[in-house]
C-alpha cells in the first residue's frame, strides 16, 4: 500500500505515527498533494463526516501586551498599525459575539491581550462570559487570556466558559527563539491548569516562523500528548513592524502538508484552520476543509479575514455543511488519552481518594 494510505489506516485505528512517517508527509512532493489530501480526508470523514465547526473571535482587549512574542502584532515594541483599546464592556462584547452567532458560529472565542489575567480581569471577563452564555446557552465559550494562576480557570468555568485556549506555538526546544518573557513550560502549565479545572483544552501551533520539519513534528506530537481537544493550526501572519514581518516562507502546498500531518497525528480531535489561511492557502483554501473540521469565521484578533459570507459559500461549494450547535464535535467513542498521575504519593498534591 502507498505511504499515505498506510498512514491513513493507522490514523483510523488511532495508532501513533513514527517521527519518520510524519517527516515523510512534510517532505512529500507538491505533485502528490492531492493523494495526500485524499488520504487525510478518509480520516477526517471517518471521525467528523462533512461537518465544519465555525468559531468566531471577539478581541476584548487589543494591543499593548508586555510580552515579546516575535510573531505577534500586539507585542511590546510592536510598530504594527493595529487597533489598540482596553476592555470591551460585556454588552459590547455580546453584540460582537452575536454577529458570528448569527452566521452559524458554534463557538465564541473571547480573547484579551496580556501576559495573563489579574484577579480583576477574571472578574471582568467572568461577567462577559456569563452574559453571552445567558443569552446563548447552546453556544460554546472558549476563553483565551494568557498564562493562568491557580483558581482562575475554575472561576471562568463557573462563569460559563467551556474551554480555554493557549497555544504552545512551536517546539519546546526552540521556544526561546520566539519569546524571552516567558517559557514553553509556562504555556504547558496553563493548559494543564485549564484541564484540571474541567475546561476543554484548546492548544495549537503557528507554522511559518522558521521552524524545521522536525520542529513541526515535535510540536504536533506534544499537542497530542498534552491531550488538546482542539488544535488550531495557524499560519504566520507577517505583520509589518514585528520581528517576523518579512517572513513569507509558506506555500499553499506546504500548508496542506502541515494540516495533513496534524490530522494523522490527532485523528479524532478538532483540527482548526486558523489565522493566515487566506494569505497562505489562497485559492487552495477549500482543500483544507478535507483535512480540518473547523475554521474561524470572518476576522481574527488584529487582522481581517475572508468575508464571512465567502467562508460560508466556500463551505457549501466544497460540499460540506456547517455543524449545528446541538451536534457533538468530538466523536462520542473517541479514545481518551492516558492521564499520567500528577497527585498523591511522590507529589505535593492530595491523593485522589
Amino acid at each position: 500500500m502507498d505511504l499515505f494510505g498506510t498512514l491513513a489506516d493507522k490514523a483510523l485505528r488511532c495508532e501513533p505515527l513514527t517521527k519518520d512517517e510524519v517527516l515523510a508527509v512534510l517532505t512529500s512532493s507538491d505533485d502528490d498533494i492531492l493523494e495526500l489530501v485524499a488520504a487525510g480526508f478518509r480520516v477526517r470523514r471517518h471521525f467528523f463526516g462533512k461537518r465544519v465547526k465555525l468559531n468566531y473571535l471577539v478581541n476584548l482587549k487589543s494591543g499593548l501586551c508586555p510580552e515579546d512574542c516575535t510573531y505577534c502584532s500586539q507585542r511590546v515594541g510592536s510598530r504594527a498599525d493595529i487597533l489598540k483599546y482596553t476592555w470591551l464592556t460585556p454588552d459590547a462584547a455580546l453584540a460582537a459575539a452575536e454577529a458570528g452567532i448569527a452566521n452559524g458560529a458554534k463557538r465564541v472565542c473571547l480573547v484579551g491581550s496580556g501576559r495573563g489575567p489579574t484577579e480583576g480581569d477574571v472578574e471582568r471577563v467572568g461577567r462577559t462570559i456569563s452574559l453571552v452564555k445567558e443569552r446563548h446557552p447552546d453556544i460554546e465559550i472558549c476563553a483565551c487570556f494568557g498564562l493562568l494562576s491557580d483558581g482562575q480557570a475554575e472561576r471562568m468555568r463557573d462563569a460559563g466558559a467551556d474551554a480555554y485556549s493557549h497555544n504552545l506555538n512551536t517546539a519546546g526546544g526552540r521556544y526561546a527563539e520566539i519569546c524571552s518573557t516567558h517559557a514553553y513550560a509556562d504555556r504547558v502549565a496553563t493548559v494543564e491548569l485549564a484541564k484540571k479545572a474541567g475546561l476543554s483544552p484548546c492548544s495549537g501551533l503557528i507554522a511559518g516562523m522558521g521552524e524545521t520539519d522536525e520542529d513541526l513534528a515535535d510540536i504536533a506530537f506534544a499537542l497530542r500528548d498534552l491531550g488538546s481537544e482542539s488544535v488550531p493550526v495557524n499560519f504566520l501572519i507577517p505583520f509589518s513592524g514585528t520581528p517576523l514581518g518579512d517572513r513569507w516562507s509558506l506555500t499553499p502546498q506546504r500548508c496542506l502538508r502541515i494540516l495533513a500531518m496534524v490530522r494523522f497525528i490527532c485523528p479524532d480531535v478538532e483540527v482548526r484552520i486558523a489565522g493566515g489561511r487566506e494569505i497562505h492557502l489562497r485559492a487552495l483554501q477549500p482543500l483544507g476543509l478535507y483535512l480540518a473540521n473547523s475554521v474561524f469565521l470572518g476576522d481574527y484578533l488584529t487582522s481581517e479575514g475572508q468575508e464571512g459570507c465567502k467562508d460560508l459559500q466556500m463551505i457549501e461549494d466544497a460540499g460540506f455543511v456547517v455543524e449545528g450547535a446541538d451536534e457533538a464535535t468530538l466523536p462520542r467513542d473517541r479514545r481518551e488519552p492516558v492521564k499520567v498521575r500528577r497527585r498523591g504519593a511522590g507529589t505535593g498534591l492530595a491523593a485522589n481518594a
